[in-house]
């Protein structure tokens, strides 16, 4: 890339250094654990992971892509959640049908 190339821009969730978000305090989470809802999501994951449905890096594929209004909106485990419903529609392992109950 030359010199005087323009830097592409951040992608929504790579929010490290965006001038909106300097000065907003970080809440540790990490130490805290799941609540049930964000275990259930969790589970989820793991359980398409060892059928080979999908991969952590499809999840994060498909968290990346959500639209930055929603992404904002949503919480960790429901970004997840997202991308796994995206995901498995995609591969045709649900319907939209299916996810609507």
């Amino acid at each position: 890339m030359p010199d005087d190339a323009p830097l592409p821009a951040p992608a929504t969730h790579d929010i490290g250094g965006a001038p909106r978000f300097r000065c907003t305090p970080v809440e540790p989470d990490d130490a805290a654990p799941p609540d049930d809802f964000g275990k259930r999501v969790d589970a989820l994951r793991q359980l398409l992971a060892q059928r080979g449905l999908m991969s952590v890096d499809e999840l994060r594929r498909g968290v990346e892509a959500i639209p930055e209004a929603e992404y904002h909106a949503l919480g960790y485990y429901e970004r997840w959640l997202r991308s796994i419903s995206g995901l498995m529609l995609e591969k045709g392992v649900v319907t939209a049908e299916d996810l609507r109950g």
